[in-house]
């Protein structure tokens, strides 16, 4: 019984590990997302920081990126600022790319 409570754990220590790094690329994902889009909107210095934490505080509103894509996508309308929704989608797809490089070049 010994051996497969250890494998158990083992197991589960893995699930937990990788839910984790799951989470800190999405994170990662969506503060480069907010930089970008920071970029976008004029901002810069703490301006674009802050907005860069908007993006990802937006995250836990529903499950699923959506919340993250509709923030940027208004803010960027809001703004005048004439980008598609495809543009943003792809740099979405880009940056959790460099989000999971990231994360994983940090241990």
């Amino acid at each position: 019984m010994g051996q497969f409570e250890d494998r158990q754990k083992g197991q589960e220590a893995k699930f937990a590990f990788d839910a984790e790094k799951k989470f800190k690329a999405e994170a990662r994902r969506n503060k480069l997302l907010g930089i970008w889009a920071a970029e976008l909107l004029g901002l810069s210095g703490d301006e674009a920081n802050a907005y860069a934490a908007d993006v990802v505080a937006a995250d836990f509103a529903r499950p699923g990126d959506s919340d993250v894509f509709e923030k940027v996508s208004a803010d960027l309308k809001a703004k005048g600022v004439a980008i598609d929704e495809a543009a943003i989608r792809q740099k979405m797809d880009q940056l959790v790319a460099v989000a999971n490089e990231q994360v994983a070049a940090e241990g």
